[in-house]
């Protein structure tokens, strides 16, 4: 697989190239380009006639990273997506697409160059802002339950989470980073939030929130104030499995509106 140099990181990158409209797909926290198609996040499978390009952020997957919890915070992995952008895509505004995570990397690049987005399609925003707290606090316990324990430990322990109903069926994975970095990645997303809601609502491109219930990591009510502050967009709600499997058409829906 190709590979793309970041300040301390190499990432892994693949370009699925049918021509036509360019597409940039992220992955959650913990995942991967891997782990997101077991769990059924793999939206991109569903397109065909685009330039879709796909990678594995920085510590996860097969990309390489640092122990230094300041490199995954959520503004510096937007930078890691700007800069492969530039280099695999210059000059070309992209539809983006991810969950969790991969949705708070897309609002802080849109942000920061609104002009690189056509459009976004944003999966199961994390929790943000008034309930951001309590999670980093979540984040911090399991970085030290990671360092004392083991990543076993900490995969017991999630396991014992109940599952959103739209998730029923898909398999148990475990994260998708080694044991060195992990603890790293759960600090830096203790660091870390969506960006403010005014800086949001200046994000002035088409947009799909696509969110399930029942998941007090990517609360409905996160969706709903982003379905709010963002000035052109509209908001899905899942509640079954059925409900999720209609994703990838959604996406090729936002793909073919807007590219």
């Amino acid at each position: 697989m190709p590979t793309f140099s970041v300040p301390g990181a190499v990432l892994d990158v693949e370009l699925s190239d049918e021509g036509g409209h360019p597409v940039v797909q992220l992955h959650g926290l913990t995942s991967s380009r891997r782990r997101d198609r077991l769990l059924d996040l793999d939206l991109g499978r569903g397109l065909s006639g685009t330039r879709l390009l796909r990678y594995d952020a920085r510590g996860h997957g097969r990309s390489t990273g640092r122990a230094v919890a300041e490199d995954y915070r959520w503004h510096a992995i937007a930078d890691d997506l700007l800069a492969l952008l530039d280099a695999w895509l210059p000059g070309e505004a992209v539809h983006g697409v991810g969950p969790s995570m991969g949705c708070a990397t897309l609002l802080h690049a849109a942000v920061k160059d609104p002009e690189r987005f056509t459009s976004l399609t944003l999966l199961v925003p994390p929790t943000a802002w008034e309930t951001r707290q309590a999670k980093a606090a979540d984040y911090l316990r399991a970085a030290d339950i990671v360092e004392r324990i083991g990543m076993d430990a900490f995969v017991q322990a999630s396991r014992m989470v109940p599952r959103p109903p739209a998730t029923a069926g898909t398999p148990e994975t475990v994260p998708d980073v080694s044991e060195e970095l992990l603890p790293s990645l759960m600090r830096g997303a203790a660091l870390s939030d969506l960006p403010p809601r005014e800086a949001i609502a200046g994000i002035d491109v088409p947009v799909t929130i696509l969110a399930w219930i029942d998941d007090p990591t990517h609360p409905v009510s996160t969706a709903e104030a982003l379905a709010h502050l963002l000035p052109n967009a509209r908001l899905e709600v899942a509640r079954t499995p059925h409900d999720v499997a209609r994703w990838p058409e959604v996406l090729c829906e936002d793909v073919a509106r807007h590219g």
